[in-house]
């Protein structure tokens, strides 16, 4: 009588007998035993209370509320035991939901489906995987052996559809139920994968009726014969759809009354690991990639040598306050702004024309779209004979195969990042001015406060950069024989106009994207250069001292990688062509 009494106080224990003896024995159980059971507990307790009683009074009367009592806990127990069942099975569907990472054991597909063990170098089994880019209508009905990352799943009835994605190429993978390739515990399975998830999909290429318009591989699709989840995705911080949508696809939104969820940019930065999976970044460090390939390529192809240089200095590189100072083994030392020092260093050791792809650190409290605080700097450095237009030769053709070679071997990615991002390709043509004819420019269109020996605000730049389009129809200019005051220490002065610099900036869409000049390369000179510019001689005296045993006539440049591909894809941010950026108020990821 304890133990029934205590079973209709706790619905959880029911659930519990339900559970282990199963549901139709255990209403059978309930219907021919408990009954018994509580009447006897009800009578015990009844001949308890009726002790004081007369017998003969009372003996018709006290059977008779026994029996309604009992009725009632009968009629009590059964409903607990119907919601027990309920709840043991509801428990029972959140076993089987958990438990679907595996299939289905009376399922007679079970081996084409389920999570595999983790991946710990066991063994090669000679598969073969085909990338998802490489998909198209020419391998129609070939078994495909696929891994990618689940972008969207969605599951319907007896089927599920998903688009799988691997880095900017994406497809469409569908299952149907139908017992003989395709079971019920598969369709199951696969609709419940979470996104993000990495799987491999085993499968026959098809070419549906009408395009697959959402996927970058639109003409075919893929039907399962397996799936198998490689590595679980937990829950998301953002869903990566709400980071791919356009400006222009939320303006449609937005003018139908609708409002689609959007991804802030420090949201991005916070999660830079889910964030960088978007097709468009992607794309974006694909590109970036070939910017420094290109560069590579072509100084190579010109005679320079790659050179690898010190990012731990004792003294300031461009000189100013923007230097990251640290100890170095009880020394004062900084993080080099450039490498510009040792650039020359080398070309007066004899190498004649250097190039370097590396690191620049800048402490700049510049809360600007376009600055950085590190960023990878593109430098060279080389001798000339006789003019630094012997430079801007090699600039602008450096930039003319960098332009041309985005364009045609890069034209995939610049596509996905447009789909994001619209933009229009820049127009490169060789396009010389001086810093006065740029100042004239300006003042003949109006613009004010230009200061003929000073530097140009960004404002003075846009403008001058659209005043250049106009007039020329190139994104890409260069302007030269900047005032001597606004240049660093080691820039050679003109030799008509001490207040004039041999020295030049390149622009691409009104933005400058490199400073480089003649170099001063007499020690007496540059010594003076030096402190008038407020630098310590004695923190770059070797840099010094290597002018002094014959050094020859020499200029160079630097750029900045992720200015050039921001500007080059119209992006308004540097942010994002900066894998994981360093800006005054971000040093993590």
């Amino acid at each position: 009588p304890t133990a029934a009494i205590l079973c209709i106080q706790s619905p959880i224990n029911l659930a519990l007998l339900a559970a282990s003896f199963g549901f139709s024995r255990f209403r059978r159980v309930l219907q021919s035993n408990f009954r018994s059971t509580l009447i006897g507990a009800m009578s015990l307790a009844d001949e308890q209370s009726m002790s004081s009683l007369s017998l003969n009074e009372n003996e018709g009367g006290g059977r008779s509320q026994a029996e309604k009592e009992a009725k009632k806990a009968a009629k009590a127990a059964e409903k607990a035991a119907k919601e027990a069942e309920k709840a043991a099975k509801a428990a029972q569907r959140g076993v089987k939901a958990a438990a679907m990472t595996q299939p289905e054991a009376d399922d007679p597909l079970k081996d084409l489906y389920g999570d595999v063990e983790m991946v710990q170098s066991k063994e090669q089994t000679g598969r073969k995987w085909t990338r998802v880019e490489d998909l198209n209508a020419t391998l129609k009905d070939q078994e495909v052996l696929l891994r990618g990352r689940v972008h969207t799943v969605r599951g319907k009835g007896k089927s599920a559809f998903l688009v799988l994605r691997q880095r900017t190429a994406t497809a469409q993978v569908v299952l149907f139920a139908d017992d003989t390739t395709v079971s019920k515990g598969m369709v199951k399975y696969a609709s419940q994968i979470p996104k993000e998830s990495i799987v491999d999909i085993g499968g026959v290429v098809s070419v549906p009726e009408n395009p697959v318009e959402s996927c970058s591989q639109s003409d075919v699709e893929i039907k399962v014969r397996s799936i198998r989840v490689v590595s679980r995705a937990l829950v998301l911080p953002f869903e990566l759809v709400d980071a791919t949508r356009s400006e222009a696809e939320i303006k449609a939104a937005e003018e139908k009354g609708e409002v689609l969820a959007t991804v802030s940019q420090d949201t991005r930065l916070d999660n830079r690991t889910l964030d960088l999976r978007t097709p468009a970044n992607q794309a974006i460090f694909k590109c970036q990639s070939g910017v420094g390939q290109l560069f590579r390529e072509t100084l190579l192809g010109m005679g320079f040598q790659e050179i690898h240089t010190p990012k731990l200095i004792a003294g300031a590189s461009e000189g100013g306050a923007a230097v990251f100072h640290l100890e170095y083994k009880g020394l004062p030392a900084c993080l080099a702004q450039s490498p510009q020092l040792y650039k020359q260093m080398a070309i007066c050791a004899d190498f004649e024309r250097v190039f370097e792809i590396g690191p620049v650190f800048r402490a700049e409290d510049s809360y600007t779209h376009r600055h950085l605080c590190e960023f990878t700097g593109l430098d060279f450095e080389m001798a000339i004979h006789e003019h630094y237009f012997e430079v801007l030769d090699v600039i602008e053709q450096v930039f003319e195969n960098i332009f041309n070679g985005l364009a045609t071997k890069f034209a995939t990615e610049l596509k996905v990042i447009a789909q994001q991002y619209p933009f229009e390709m820049p127009k490169f043509k060789p396009l010389r001015l001086t810093f006065a004819e740029g100042i004239k420019m300006l003042q003949e269109s109006g613009y004010p406060n230009v200061d003929p020996l000073g530097d140009l605000n960004t404002e003075a730049e846009r403008t001058l950069g659209a005043l250049v389009k106009a007039k020329y129809d190139t994104d890409f200019y260069i302007l030269h024989r900047y005032p001597m005051a606004v240049r660093p220490f080691y820039t050679m002065p003109c030799p008509d106009d001490p207040q004039v610099s041999n020295s030049y900036d390149v622009f691409i869409r009104g933005e400058e994207i490199i400073s480089g000049a003649q170099r001063v390369h007499d020690p007496e000179l540059l010594t003076r250069r030096a402190k008038e510019c407020g630098i310590p001689v004695e923190t770059i005296q070797p840099y010094i001292d290597s002018f002094k045993y014959g050094a020859p006539p020499h200029g160079g440049a630097g750029v900045g990688l992720e200015r050039v591909v921001m500007l080059y894809c119209g992006l308004n941010n540097i942010r994002k062509t900066s894998m994981f950026p360093r800006d005054p108020k971000r040093l993590t990821p």
